[in-house]
């Protein structure tokens, strides 16, 4: 982060200035002249430039990688899971939003160890953006989804939208790539790795207000429809369920995001070194939170999906439980 500058150490060209003998007159004449002042030195070290501690640098590669093998794997056998009915889950209601949740993970998943700090000098201009594209877009899409899931809720449960489900997550992957755009065009290589420039003040702001509207306000506002919904006594009100848990992983980037957008504009100023080195801190820890969604995602679809099962299975007729027993053994011969 730009906040913090690394401290600037001593030359050693004016120590060895400092140490040559100019004569017993000079001596005396600066001892006498400022042998005596008194020095603030709280002053000096408030002044001097401010070291941040990068939590996230080239010794992290083994978390990106791991985090993105296990994404691949665990998001890859949901999504098999879905489209070939395993286990029951095609009692799922909105599988195909459920199954495109998985395609997320998967492509925020391939993404993350290209962005590895560890990997410097494999990058060029064009996979840099490319993959800022698909790490934000990922993202952006799954939020979307949840969100229209939960609004969609009872009317998925009832069958009610099957056509328009497929145009409509559609147009939300849409809007997710146009979101991840100012994110694309501020993406730069320097010193080999794929950075963030925001050469441009706009391309900054617009992926600022658009990582604090997905990721802040959207849950925020399912939260306050259920719960002033449920004041008012209505009965269709939106699905806040175990996936809605996957905004705990991107709530503090969007947050902190802001907060940093702040300080780099220099809305906010910190004034002391250890509140920006806090700062550092907390967006590296927010961004490590997100990365690993992607590993948090398949195993709340997962647990939806046992949950959701095992409350639909019994509640059938016996007919239908039979016919959908044949199916399944009919599906996986």
């Amino acid at each position: 982060m730009g906040n913090c500058l690394h401290r600037v150490d001593s030359s050693p060209t004016d120590e060895n200035l400092s140490n040559i003998a100019v004569g017993d007159d000079f001596s005396d004449e600066w001892n006498n002249s400022y042998g005596e002042a008194d020095y603030d030195y709280t002053e000096l070290e408030a002044a001097a430039p401010c070291h941040s501690y990068n939590l996230l640098d080239e010794s992290s590669l083994p978390f990106y990688s791991l985090t993105s093998v296990l994404g691949i794997l665990v998001s890859g056998a949901v999504l098999f899971a879905l489209l070939r009915p395993l286990f029951h889950w095609q009692l799922c209601p909105g599988r195909p939003i459920l199954a495109q949740l998985a395609v997320g993970s998967i492509l925020f998943s391939i993404a993350v160890p290209i962005l590895a700090p560890g990997l410097s000098g494999v990058h060029n201009t064009h996979l840099c953006q490319v993959t800022h594209l698909v790490w934000y877009s990922s993202a952006f899409a799954q939020a979307l989804l949840i969100g229209c899931r939960a609004c969609l809720g009872p009317k998925l449960g009832a069958g009610q939208v099957p056509g328009l489900t497929l145009w409509l997550t559609l147009g939300l992957w849409v809007v997710a790539v146009l979101l991840g755009l100012p994110i694309t065009l501020a993406s730069d290589i320097s010193s080999g790795l794929g950075t963030l420039t925001f050469r441009w003040g706009i391309l900054q702001f617009m992926h600022t207000a658009a990582c604090f509207a997905i990721f802040v306000l959207l849950p925020l506002g399912l939260l306050g429809a259920k719960g002033l919904k449920k004041v008012l006594g209505r009965e269709s009100c939106p699905w806040v369920d175990i996936l809605c848990v996957w905004f705990i992983f991107w709530w503090p980037h969007g947050v902190l995001r802001v907060l940093d957008s702040l300080v780099r504009s220099n809305f906010l100023i910190l004034s002391s070194c250890p509140a920006q080195q806090a700062l550092d801190l907390l967006v590296h820890l927010a961004e490590a939170l997100a990365i690993l969604h992607c590993v948090a995602t398949p195993l709340l679809l997962a647990l939806f999906c046992h949950q959701t099962t095992r409350t639909c299975l019994p509640s059938l007729p016996l007919p239908a439980r039979q016919s959908f027993h044949l199916d399944t053994l009919g599906s996986k011969s």
